[in-house]
């Protein structure tokens, strides 16, 4: 059964989740650019065709847009987190995991209540780590894996930008950004 949440009640929610920024959006005011995707080939995050929900095992830009159309709203979720050193590579993954962590148990606290959607996380998906596409053994987990906002080639800046969140978080933090995509 398709409940239907109001926006106040799931920004509500999310918050209550420890999430530092949230807000409700229609699936067609995501800013998009397909040009992304051209980064994603680059492998600067070295999950390239190494990862069942990364580029190009996820889907072309305009399957993975479609996807997005395909529900009517989505909850921008932003978390932030303190770091002391842009190159504390190690942290910054801990703090994406956790971010990660938050939006599916925030997705299944949502669809025990009846608003079906999925994750589109903060980088690939990380609950096996490392994906088990790299042994050719297919994913444990179809329900809950998750593709980051770069393989959907959502425009993150304009995005926080346009729920009024700081993109990069303030001296001294870092911001990452997900969404919740939902009935």
């Amino acid at each position: 059964m398709i409940m239907m949440i109001h926006k106040k009640d799931l920004i509500s929610l999310a918050m209550k989740n420890g999430f530092a920024g949230a807000d409700v959006v229609k699936t067609e005011e995501i800013p998009f650019e397909f040009s992304f995707r051209d980064y994603c080939g680059e492998n600067l995050c070295g999950d390239y065709n190494r990862n069942y929900t990364c580029p190009p095992d996820c889907g072309s830009p305009e399957a993975m847009y479609q996807r997005i159309l395909s529900k009517p709203r989505a909850i921008v979720l932003q978390t932030v987190w303190k770091i002391k050193d842009r190159y504390d590579y190690d942290h910054i993954e801990h703090c994406r995991y956790v971010h990660n962590e938050m939006s599916i148990l925030l997705k299944k606290q949502l669809q025990s209540k009846g608003c079906d959607g999925f994750v589109a996380g903060c980088s690939g998906c990380m609950i096996c780590s490392p994906c088990l596409k790299q042994q050719g053994e297919p994913c444990p987990y179809p329900d809950d894996k998750y593709s980051c906002l770069s393989a959907y080639c959502v425009y993150v800046k304009k995005l926080a930008d346009r729920c009024g969140m700081s993109y990069s978080g303030g001296a001294g933090k870092i911001a990452f950004f997900g969404l919740y995509v939902c009935d």
